[in-house]
Parts: structure tokens; C-alpha cells; sequence
């Protein structure tokens, strides 16, 4: 069967068309950042081409801003702890003022915030106990009196021929135990909170007064109240605070893992937010255990307070300079925010840098320690980092 002309037509079409498909070579993708395939000509076979190092980067020729160079270099410089903390009162002049006896308090003197005085009333207390205990002393003194004239008259006796020895020891003994019970009443009274001179007065005047003051044993501030008028107080019981707040405390925990930084004797610079200024205090104290549940170390300095502006519970935050220490140090202007992390550009060839990862320590007068990542021969872009790392930018969009 003969095939007509154009049916021979549209075959020889279909065969053309399929050899030019099988002759193209497939394209890589536009904007593919994976590895691109060619075939070489002649030869079929494949060459692969890797993209450029997107932290690479070459100052161009007409590049605008200054570019200073040089090596990373170290330094003697000191760490600064910075560690939270607290005002608190100086627990050396701290006292907690009770009452000397049993009774019922019938008289407010001192209120919270009061200045007071060494020996200032603070309360008044109506106490039987007191009444009882100077009746025995009073009956003890009596007695020790009559002793005495005894004893001398028993003297007097014995030089007289009329008493033998025996009885004048007798009496003499006696006298020694009535004046043990006066000096023991006596002493009771002193427990109780009387002075000597008040014992004194009322061994003269024979007068009972169960009427009793609390009396201040410190000079300073009243920091806490607790009795009310008409309550029974105890000597087991702190009626007052009283604190010297001239000088205070300022408290820290310190990390376990920071503990070699800090020792008792060293200069500290404390920031009270509330007052938003520094001052300096003196670490007197650093805790030789460590807390089990917070894994810290207590330290504390002490403050000199003559003006009261640091009030005890004050939030603080206490910074410790630690050792000297050798460190590679790099001026803030070479560091390179990139992607939420610190960079140098570190130089690999003449004009020619690669954008580095570092660790780095907080900003001290516009220098930045490196912890890691950089080693003190490096050289490092100082001048010029930000413009180089947008030009860095703009190729990698290219």
C-alpha cells in the first residue's frame, strides 16, 4: 500500500520533534542553592559546581568605607559577677527588746520608726512578780540586819566573859546565810530589771513598786512592734526591734559554679535600682557550704547607711570584680550581629574575610572579651565591619 503525501508529511514532523526533545539537557532550577549538573560537550559526562561560601566576602574595589585591620591581641582584664540581691539590717546592731517579768503591759511609750536612746522607756508593766520578789528581798534584808546586831551583841558577850565561843559562831554563821538570801534577793531583782541603784532605794524606803518600764537596750530605730496595751507579756517574748540602721548589709547568692570569683576582703559596687545610684561596699563574708537547693553561695557586704537611704528588704544587685585574667579582647565596633549571634570578620587573604562566630562577654568601656571562637593571632576587621557585612548581604541576594 502506497502512503499518501501527507500522511508522509506528519510522520517525518513527529520524528524530528522527538530527536530535538531527547537532544536537550535538563536546567538547573534558577535560585537552586543545591549543587548544580552539567553535561560536558561532546562527552555526556556530568561537572559539579559548588556555590560560593556565603560568609566569604572580598572588599570591592569602589568599596565607601574605611577598613582598619588588626590582630585580635590579649589583655589582662576582670570578670564582673553580677548577682541579685537585697538591703538588709546589719545583724550585729540588731536587738530584740522582751520584757524582765510576768505581767500586763499598761502603757505604749515607742511606736514603729521612733529614734530612741539606750535606757529609753519603751512600755510600762504592771507585775505582781516583781511586787513579790522585792517583798522577799525587803524581808531578807530585815533579816540580814537583825543578824548583824546580833552578832555584835554576841561579840560584845564573849569579850565580857558571858557567851563561850560557840555561840558567837553560832550567830556569826547565821549572819553569813542571812546575807547569802539578801544578796540572792537582790540579785533577783537585778534579773527582774531593776537597777542597783532602784535595789539601793528600796532597801531605805521599804517601798513596793510592781510598776515596771521595758527599757531600751540600744540606741536606734524602731523597726518592729509587737505587744498591745492590756496584753500579758512574758520574758520569753520580743516586744520590740530596735536597730541601728547607720550601717547595713547587702545579701547575695552567689552561683557554685562562680565561687572562685568572690573572697571575703574584696571591693564591691552594689546598685540599688529604687535610688538609681552605685555605691561601694566591702564583702565580709562568704558562705563556706553551699545551699543544696538553689546550688549557691551566701555572701555579704557591708554598707555604710549615715544618710537612711538604703532601707532593709531594697531589691539590689551586686557586682564583683573577679581576679585579672589573660583574654583575647576586641573593640564592641568589630562585633557583627548576624542571625541573633556575635561575629568578627576575621581576615583570610589581602581584602578578603569570612564572617566568624564568637562568644563574647558583656561590654566593658567598648571592649568585648572573647570567650571562644577567635584566637589572639587572628587578624580581625575593627573598622568598617558594618558596611563589609551588608556588602556580605548583597551578594548573597545576587
Amino acid at each position: 500500500m502506497k502512503l499518501r503525501p501527507i500522511n508522509l508529511a506528519i510522520l517525518l514532523a513527529a520524528l524530528v520533534l522527538g530527536g530535538c526533545k531527547e537532544a536537550s539537557s535538563p536546567a538547573t532550577k534558577a535560585g537552586d542553592n543545591a549543587t548544580a549538573t552539567t553535561l560536558s560537550e561532546g562527552t555526556g559526562a556530568e561537572i559539579k559546581v559548588s556555590p560560593p561560601d556565603p560568609a566569604l566576602v572580598t572588599v570591592p574595589p569602589a568599596f565607601g568605607a574605611e577598613i582598619k585591620v588588626m590582630p585580635a591581641g590579649q589583655t589582662q582584664i576582670s570578670d564582673t559577677l553580677r548577682v541579685a540581691g537585697k538591703v538588709d539590717f546589719d545583724q550585729t546592731r540588731v536587738t530584740r527588746i522582751g520584757a524582765t517579768v510576768t505581767g500586763r503591759v499598761i502603757e505604749i511609750q515607742a511606736h514603729l520608726g521612733q529614734q530612741v536612746k539606750v535606757g529609753d522607756s519603751l512600755a510600762v508593766i504592771n507585775s505582781t512578780e516583781l511586787g513579790e520578789a522585792q517583798l522577799t528581798y525587803l524581808k531578807a534584808r530585815a533579816h540580814a540586819d537583825l543578824q548583824a546586831r546580833s552578832v555584835e551583841r554576841a561579840r560584845q558577850l564573849f569579850a565580857a566573859d558571858v557567851i563561850g565561843k560557840a555561840e558567837l559562831q553560832r550567830r556569826e554563821s547565821e549572819l553569813s546565810i542571812a546575807s547569802a538570801e539578801q544578796r540572792g534577793a537582790a540579785d533577783q531583782l537585778r534579773v527582774l530589771g531593776m537597777s542597783s541603784a532602784a535595789i539601793n532605794k528600796l532597801g531605805v524606803t521599804g517601798a513596793i513598786n510592781s510598776v515596771t518600764s521595758v527599757a531600751s537596750t540600744m540606741a536606734g530605730t524602731v523597726v518592729e512592734r509587737q505587744v498591745a496595751q492590756g496584753q500579758v507579756v512574758q520574758p520569753a517574748d520580743a516586744l520590740y526591734v530596735v536597730a541601728d540602721l547607720s550601717r547595713v548589709w547587702v545579701t547575695a547568692e552567689v552561683p557554685e559554679q562562680q565561687a572562685a570569683l568572690v573572697k571575703a576582703g574584696q571591693t564591691v559596687d552594689i546598685e540599688v535600682p529604687a535610688l538609681g545610684s552605685s555605691l561601694s561596699g566591702k564583702l565580709i563574708f562568704v558562705a563556706d557550704t553551699v545551699n543544696p537547693e538553689t546550688r549557691t553561695i551566701a555572701v555579704r557586704s557591708v554598707v555604710d547607711n549615715a544618710n537612711r537611704q538604703l532601707k532593709p528588704a531594697m531589691l539590689a544587685t551586686m557586682l564583683i570584680q573577679a581576679a585579672p585574667v589573660q583574654r583575647v579582647v576586641i573593640p564592641a565596633e568589630a562585633v557583627v550581629r548576624d542571625s541573633d549571634a556575635d561575629n568578627v570578620f576575621v581576615e583570610v587573604a589581602a581584602q578578603q574575610f569570612r564572617l566568624t562566630p564568637v562568644r563574647l562577654g558583656p561590654d566593658m568601656d567598648g571592649k568585648r572579651a572573647v570567650l571562644s571562637g577567635l584566637k589572639p593571632e587572628q587578624r580581625i576587621l575593627v573598622s568598617g565591619a558594618f558596611h563589609l557585612n551588608n556588602e556580605r548581604k548583597r551578594k548573597e541576594l545576587e
